[in-house]
C-alpha cells in the first residue's frame, strides 16, 4: 500500500525550506520610507548646496542669497530630523539580522549604519549649537570633508548591502535622481548672479541727498536708521568685539561726542544763518554721523543733536561693515554703503526663531562673512574714505577744493609703507595696512576669532582702534580707556638733548652729541641747546587728525639745584591751565581769512596755515633753546625736556563747554557758569634729561649714554636741520659730514639732499659718488640714491640718465625688496619727476627735428602724469603738466580739463598772504614760532601783556 504524502509536506527525506523572513519587518518598514523621504529630500537639498559652494569656489563670486538661507536652514532641518530615525533603525536592524548565515551583508550593514552616524555627528560638530564651537582651523577642516566624503561612501555601502536583499528598483531610483537633477539646475541657472552688487558705486540719482559729503548708498535711497543700529544683534556672537568698539572713538564720533558736538552744532548754526539749510555740515556727517546721515533726519534744522533716537548712534558695527566700496581714495567719505542682507529671522522678536537665525549664522557664516567683512576692510583705502578730508566750496563758500586732515597719503608715501623712495629711514618689513599698527591682536574666544598667523591663541584684532586721543576717554570718566591709549604712544617718539652751541647763536660752535661727555658751562654765558624730536613708531605725520586743536608741546625745566634758572613749556594754573603760547607746538598754527585762529574746529572758516610744524614719518625736528647762565649758580645745570600730549587744548575746550552747555549738556569737569579749566589727561610721550657741570667746580655729574647709536643722532639732528627749509642748511651739512665720518651711507646720501637743494650741484653729485660705495651694504636704500640721482641729473640737462634713474625707482624689484613688501611704483613725487623728464626729453627731441621720438616721448609722459592721478586725483603737479602737455600735442578740450583742475587743487597763495600778515600781528608767539629760525627763550619772564596774548 503506497503511502501518499499530505499536502503541503516535504518529502520524506527533504529537509524542509525555512520560510523567509524579512529583514524590514512591517513596522519597521514605515520608519525605513520616513528615512527614504528625508533622505531624498535631503540629497537633492544637498546637491544645490553643494552645487552652488563648487561654484562660488571656482568663479570667485557670491551666489549665496537669501532662498539659499532657507534652503541651508532646510538642510539643518531635516539633518536633525534624521538623527533619531536613523539611530532607532538602525540598532533594531542590527538586532534583527545579527544571526543572519549571509554575514557579508550584515558587515557591509554595519559599516553603512557607522557611516551614516559619521554624517549626522559630523554635522552636529559643524552647526556650533550651544556653546560649542569648533575652532581649531585644521580640525574643522577635516571634519568639514568627512561630511562632504561620508554621503559617498554611504550611497556606496547602501548599493553593496542591498546587493544582498530584494531586487533593487533602479527605476524609482533613476526617475528621483533625473527630477532631483532637473530641480538643482533650474535652481541654480536662476542663481548665476551675484546677489550684492559688492563693488558697485551707488547711483548717481542719489547723490543730492548726501552732497558735499561724496557718500552714496548702493540703491541711491536713504537706509533706515534701525539697519545700521543692531549693535546687540552683533553682540550675541561677537562679545569681545562689541566691548573693544564701545569704547572706542568710533564709538563717540557723532553727538555723543562733546567736542564734536560743539563743533558741528557751531557749523550748523552757520550754514543756516548763510545759506539756510545745514546742508553744508553734510560735509561732516558722512563720517561722523551716519545714522541719522544716511536715514535722512541730519537734514532737519530742527534736528535734536541730544534726544533724536539716531544722535548718539555713533559710527556703529553695521555701518563700518555694511561699506560695499570705497569709490575712490579722495576721502571726504566716498563710499557706497548698502542696507545689509540678513540671514532668516534676523529680525524677528519671537526668542525661538532667534535663535533658529543665530544657529543659521553660525553654521554656515560664509554669506555673513561676505557681507560684513570685504577685502577693502584690510586696506589703507578703506581707511582713507574718513581719514583723508578736503573741505569743498559749499563749506567754506570760498574754493572749490582746500586740503584738510590727510593721513592717508603721508603714510602711502612714507618708508613705513613701503611705497615711499624719498623717505630717511626703512623699516624691515613693509606695514601694508593701517591696521596693523591700529587694530593689534588680542587673544579672544569670539565666534569670530582666529589663529592669525603664528598666534598660538584664538585671537580678534582690537576694535578699540588703540591710537592717542585720551580727551574723550576722560570726558566718559573711562580711566581704562586713557591707560590703553597712553600704552599705545609709548615709545612712538623720541626726544634727544643732542648738543650746545655757543653764545646762543645759530652759528655757534657746536660741542655734540651730548653723553657720555657733557661740557662745563660758564655763569654768565649763553648757551643754545639744540633739542631733536623724532618719529619712531609713527606711519603718518605727526600730529595729525585734529592738528589745529591736538595740543603736543616741549616741556623743559632747567634748575640748579632746588632753583629754576630756565623755563619754557610751563602751565598756567592761573588761566584755567593753559600752556604758555610762547612754547614749541607740534602742531598746525590755522587761520580763517581775516588771520584769526581755527579755535573751535571751525571747518567752514579755514583758509591758510601760519605755520606747520608736522613731522613726518621716520623723521626729525630740531628746535633750539636759547639758556643764558645766571652768574651766581655754582651747582650743575640740570635741562629735563618732556615732549607732552593733550587732546585738546584749554581755548578749545573752553567753547566746548560753553556750547554743550548752551546746548544744554554739561561735560565732565565743567561747572556751568564759570570758565571751563582744562583738566584732561596730559601724556608724557618722550623725555630727555642732561646734566652740566659748572665751568670751575669740582662737583662731578653723571649723564648715562643714550642707547641709540651715535650716527643715528647726528643724522636725526641734520634731518630736523634739513626739514626747516633753506635756512640752516649749512648746520644740516656739517651733520651729514658727521654721519659720514662715522661710516655710514645715510651721511653722503643725505647730504646730497642739502647740496642740491643749496643749488651745489657738482657737490652733491661727489657725495652721490660716495654714497654709491656703500651699494652693498645691508639695507643700503639703492631707490633713494636712484631718485636723487635723477634729479640731479636732470638739473644737468643729462635727461637720458635722468630718465634710467627714475625708471629704475618704479620699476625695480629685487629679491630683498620684495621680501621687505617694497614697491615703489605708487610714489607719485617720483612718477611726476620721470613725467617731467620725458615732456623734456620731447620738447628737445622736437627742436631737433626729431618728431617721432618727440611723440613717443610726450605720450610716455602723458601717461606717467596719467598714473599720478590714479593713485592721487586730486594732484595738482599731475593735473599743471597734463595741461602743457595737452596743449603740446593739440588736445585742448583735454588741455582745457586739466587747467581747470589744476586751478582747482592749486593753493591760493596771495589772498593767503593777507591772513598771514593779519596773524603776525595778532598772535606774538605765534608769529615768532613761524619764522625761519626760531630760538626759544627759556629764561622769557612772562609780564602780564605776554600772558594775556
Amino acid at each position: 500500500m503506497s503511502s501518499v504524502p499530505v499536502s503541503g509536506a516535504a518529502p520524506i527525506g527533504v529537509a524542509p525550506k525555512r520560510k523567509y523572513v524579512r529583514a524590514v519587518g512591517p513596522r519597521l518598514r514605515k520608519l525605513l520610507y520616513f528615512i527614504f523621504v528625508l533622505v531624498a529630500l535631503l540629497f537633492a537639498n544637498s546637491g544645490y548646496l553643494a552645487l552652488i559652494t563648487l561654484l562660488e569656489w571656482s568663479r570667485g563670486e557670491t551666489y549665496q542669497d537669501y532662498f539659499y538661507q532657507y534652503m541651508f536652514l532646510a538642510h539643518l532641518v531635516m539633518g536633525l530630523l534624521l538623527i533619531v530615525p536613523v539611530v532607532v533603525f538602525g540598532f533594531v536592524h542590527m538586532w534583527n539580522t545579527k544571526d543572519r548565515r549571509n554575514r557579508r551583508a550584515v558587515r557591509i550593514g554595519y559599516a553603512l549604519f557607522v557611516a551614516s552616524l559619521a554624517i549626522l555627528v559630523t554635522g552636529i560638530l559643524l552647526v556650533r549649537i550651544g556653546g560649542f564651537d569648533l575652532k581649531q582651523p585644521l580640525a574643522r577642516s577635516t571634519v568639514y570633508w568627512l561630511h562632504v566624503a561620508c554621503p559617498v561612501a554611504v550611497i556606496w555601502l547602501y548599493w553593496l548591502h542591498r546587493l544582498a536583499g530584494p531586487k533593487i528598483k533602479w527605476r524609482v531610483g533613476g526617475t528621483f535622481a533625473m527630477v532631483a537633477a532637473t530641480s538643482i539646475a533650474v535652481m541654480v541657472a536662476f542663481q548665476l548672479q551675484d546677489p550684492r552688487q559688492w563693488n558697485a558705486v551707488g547711483p548717481d540719482s542719489g547723490v543730492k541727498y548726501f552732497e558735499p559729503s561724496l557718500a552714496r548708498t548702493s540703491s541711491g535711497n536713504f537706509i533706515p536708521a534701525d539697519a545700521m543700529m543692531n549693535d546687540q544683534y552683533c553682540l550675541k556672537c561677537h562679545a569681545d568685539v562689541h566691548a573693544q568698539w564701545e569704547d572706542s572713538v568710533h564709538r563717540f564720533s557723532s553727538f555723543n561726542n562733546p567736542p564734536y558736538l560743539a563743533s558741528v552744532s557751531n557749523t550748523r548754526e552757520v550754514s543756516l544763518a548763510r545759506d539756510g539749510s545745514v546742508q553744508a555740515s553734510r560735509w561732516c556727517a558722512g563720517c561722523h554721523d551716519p545714522v541719522p546721515f544716511f536715514s535722512g533726519a541730519f537734514d532737519d534744522p530742527n534736528f535734536d543733536m541730544l534726544s533724536h533716537f539716531t544722535a548718539k548712534a555713533g559710527i556703529t558695527c553695521t555701518v563700518c561693515h555694511a561699506i560695499t566700496n570705497v569709490n575712490s581714495v579722495k576721502g571726504n567719505a566716498d563710499y557706497t554703503i548698502e542696507e545689509p542682507l540678513h540671514y532668516p529671522f534676523a529680525n524677528s522678536e519671537n526668542e525661538i526663531l532667534q535663535w533658529v537665525n543665530n544657529q543659521l549664522v553660525k553654521a554656515k557664516p560664509t554669506f555673513h562673512k561676505k557681507t560684513f567683512l570685504k577685502p577693502f576692510h584690510k586696506e589703507a583705502e578703506f581707511c582713507s574714505t574718513c581719514h583723508k578730508v578736503h573741505l569743498p566750496k559749499e563749506l567754506n563758500h570760498y574754493k572749490e577744493f582746500l586740503r584738510g586732515q590727510n593721513h592717508y597719503d603721508p603714510y602711502l608715501f612714507s618708508g613705513v609703507s613701503g611705497h615711499g623712495a624719498r623717505s630717511f629711514y626703512y623699516p624691515p618689513k613693509a606695514v601694508d595696512n593701517c591696521n596693523q599698527c591700529h587694530m593689534p591682536l588680542v587673544a579672544s574666544d569670539d565666534f569670530g576669532a582666529q589663529m592669525f598667523g603664528d598666534a598660538k591663541s584664538l585671537s580678534v584684532h582690537d576694535h578699540m582702534f588703540p591710537s592717542a586721543n585720551t580727551g574723550i576717554a576722560w570726558l566718559r570718566d573711562r580711566e581704562s580707556v586713557i591707560e590703553a591709549h597712553q600704552e599705545f604712544l609709548k615709545g612712538v617718539m623720541r626726544v634727544d638733548l643732542f648738543g650746545v652751541r655757543e653764545d646762543g647763536e645759530i652759528d655757534g660752535k657746536l660741542t655734540a652729541p651730548l653723553r657720555p661727555i657733557v661740557p662745563a658751562v660758564e655763569p654768565g654765558k649763553t648757551i643754545l641747546l639744540e633739542t631733536v624730536v623724532r618719529t619712531l613708531k609713527m606711519g603718518h605725520l605727526f600730529s595729525q587728525g585734529t592738528v589745529d586743536s591736538n595740543e603736543i608741546w616741549l616741556d623743559v625745566t632747567v634748575t640748579s639745584g632746588d632753583r629754576v634758572i630756565g623755563r619754557s613749556g610751563a602751565i598756567d594754573e592761573a588761566k584755567q591751565n593753559e600752556v604758555d603760547p610762547w612754547s614749541h607746538f607740534i602742531n598746525v598754527f590755522m587761520l580763517d581769512k581775516d588771520g584769526n585762529r581755527i579755535d573751535r574746529r571751525n571747518a567752514e572758516d579755514i583758509f591758510t596755515p601760519l605755520y606747520n610744524h608736522q613731522i613726518p614719518p621716520g623723521a626729525g625736528q630740531t628746535v633750539h633753546y636759547e639758556l643764558a647762565i645766571p652768574k651766581d649758580v655754582v651747582d650743575p645745570v640740570k635741562v629735563e625736556v618732556k615732549l607732552q600730549y593733550r587732546k585738546f587744548d584749554s581755548t578749545y575746550m573752553k567753547f566746548v563747554a560753553k556750547q554743550n552747555e548752551k546746548l544744554g549738556a554739561t561735560i565732565r569737569g565743567h561747572q556751568p557758569g564759570e570758565d571751563y579749566i582744562n583738566n584732561l589727561p596730559i601724556t608724557t610721550m618722550a623725555t630727555d634729561t642732561v646734566i652740566f657741570p659748572i665751568a670751575g667746580s669740582d662737583v662731578a655729574v653723571d649723564n648715562p649714554t643714550p642707547d641709540f647709536p651715535v650716527w643715528q643722532r647726528w643724522n636725526d639732528y641734520g634731518i630736523g636741520l634739513l626739514l626747516k627749509g633753506k635756512a640752516e642748511l649749512r648746520q644740516a651739512e656739517e651733520a651729514f659730514l658727521e654721519v659720514e665720518k662715522l661710516d655710514r651711507y645715510d651721511g653722503p646720501l643725505n647730504l646730497a639732499r642739502v647740496l642740491n637743494t643749496e643749488g651745489r650741484v657738482d657737490e652733491a653729485v661727489e657725495a652721490l659718488r660716495r654714497a654709491d660705495e656703500y651699494r652693498d651694504v645691508d639695507g643700503f636704500p639703492r631707490w633713494t640714491w636712484a631718485w636723487l640721482s635723477g634729479m640731479i641729473h636732470s638739473q644737468q640737462g643729462r635727461l637720458e640718465e635722468a630718465e634710467q634713474n627714475f625708471r629704475s625707482v618704479l620699476e625695480d624689484s629685487t629679491e630683498d625688496m620684495r621680501r621687505r613688501g617694497f614697491d615703489f611704483s605708487l610714489d607719485i613725487e617720483v612718477i611726476n619727476l620721470r613725467g617731467r623728464n620725458l615732456f623734456d626729453l620731447g620738447t628737445v627731441r622736437s627742436r631737433q627735428g626729431r618728431q617721432d621720438e618727440a611723440s613717443e616721448f610726450l605720450d610716455l609722459a602723458i601717461k606717467q602724469f596719467q598714473k599720478t592721478l590714479t593713485i592721487d586725483p586730486e594732484n595738482v603737479t599731475a593735473h599743471f603738466n597734463l595741461h602743457r602737455l595737452y596743449e603740446t600735442v593739440g588736445n585742448e578740450d583735454l588741455a582745457s580739463k586739466h587747467q581747470k583742475l589744476h586751478l582747482k587743487y592749486k593753493p591760493d597763495d596771495n589772498a593767503a598772504g593777507r591772513a598771514v600778515r593779519l596773524a603776525r600781528e595778532k598772535y606774538p608767539a605765534a608769529d615768532h614760532a613761524a619764522e625761519a629760525v626760531v630760538k626759544y627763550s627759556l629764561n622769557r619772564t612772562l609780564s602780564k601783556e605776554n600772558a594775556n596774548e
